[in-house]
């Protein structure tokens, strides 16, 4: 099993950063492809970007490439979510999820991902 604690979150101004860490737990991490995906009030739960678990190839939504960028630390049980110019539409509670190696389905693909944080709030004021 994994568990995945979420922390990094906080209210921000329009065009500022932010870093999300995802910490894991169990020694099978390295194992498991890792995503983030977001929730904003009243909308459905939308990818954000994953991590593959040994290439670290990167996979984004494509509204937010080139502000986004996800990194892990194999070493320290970590995935890491760089956002930066920060909109009031990123507003959102951020989840990290874990993936097994051998599901096949898109990243993007929430019911692919067999482990889920509890989320941490981003918040963007304009």
């Amino acid at each position: 099993q994994v568990q995945l604690v979420e922390s990094g979150g906080g209210l921000v101004q329009t065009g500022e950063s932010l870093s999300l860490s995802c910490e894991a737990s169990g020694r099978t991490f390295v194992y498991y492809r890792m995503g983030w995906f977001r929730q904003a009030p009243g909308k459905e739960r939308e990818f954000v970007g994953a991590i593959s678990e040994s290439t670290r190839r990167t996979y984004y939504a494509d509204s937010l490439k080139g502000r986004f960028t996800i990194s892990r630390d194999n070493a320290k049980n970590t995935v890491l979510l760089q956002m930066n110019s920060l909109k009031p539409e990123d507003t959102a509670v951020y989840y990290c999820a874990a993936k097994s190696p051998t599901d096949n389905r898109d990243y993007s693909v929430a019911r692919a991902y067999t482990y889920w944080g509890l989320g941490t709030q981003v918040t963007v004021s304009s």
